[in-house]
């Protein structure tokens, strides 16, 4: 999710300033996606920008609340009803670690990733602890956001158990010199 339509649906609910969206945005997430104040002021400096929030009069305590525009409410509709693709998620790092690990001389492969496996329970452990304790029935964007979590953890064992079993039936190939003085080796012969 971006900041940028965090703090416009938030902003759907009615004027607010700074502290307060960071705030709303952290109670509404269960704080899994903790936000710098300097984040807030500065998205909300972009849409100010763009035309999808206006800034109003300072309050008696100094605050500037901001509002949604109607392009703004038009922008926040349409992210709503427009589905997530996978290409707009960040790159999987686990995974590039992984690939990185197959063609880097000298790493264990299985070792790193019986290390991430045993990272991965001990998280899934802990959100099935958070899990448990959060029975408020009030509670459901945060009990949402921890069932995406598991959900998460849960696929990444599985895939972790995948590679593992990858890498049982794994033949590295040749290292590029060993091909090379192979490919050597053939030609000379050729001759």
């Amino acid at each position: 999710m971006s900041i940028r339509h965090g703090l416009l649906a938030l902003l759907e609910r009615g004027p607010m300033y700074g502290y307060q969206l960071r705030a709303s945005f952290e109670e509404s997430t269960g704080a899994t996606w903790p936000l710098n104040i300097g984040q807030v002021y500065t998205t909300l400096a972009r849409l100010e920008r763009d035309g999808l929030v206006r800034p109003l009069p300072e309050n008696d305590g100094g605050q500037r609340p901001y509002e949604l525009t109607d392009l703004g409410r038009a922008e926040i509709a349409v992210w709503f009803v427009t589905p997530i693709s996978r290409t707009d998620r960040p790159r999987d790092e686990l995974a590039i670690k992984l690939a990185l690990a197959l063609t880097t001389p000298g790493v264990d492969v299985r070792a790193v990733v019986q290390t991430q496996r045993t990272a991965t329970i001990q998280t899934l452990q802990e959100l099935t602890r958070l899990k448990q304790r959060s029975d408020d029935p009030g509670d459901l964007s945060w009990r949402l956001i921890l069932d995406a979590m598991v959900f998460q953890a849960e696929a990444e064992v599985r895939w972790l158990d995948h590679c593992e079993a990858s890498l049982v039936r794994y033949t590295p190939p040749s290292s590029p010199s060993a091909a090379v003085a192979e490919a050597d080796h053939r030609t000379e012969a050729h001759k």
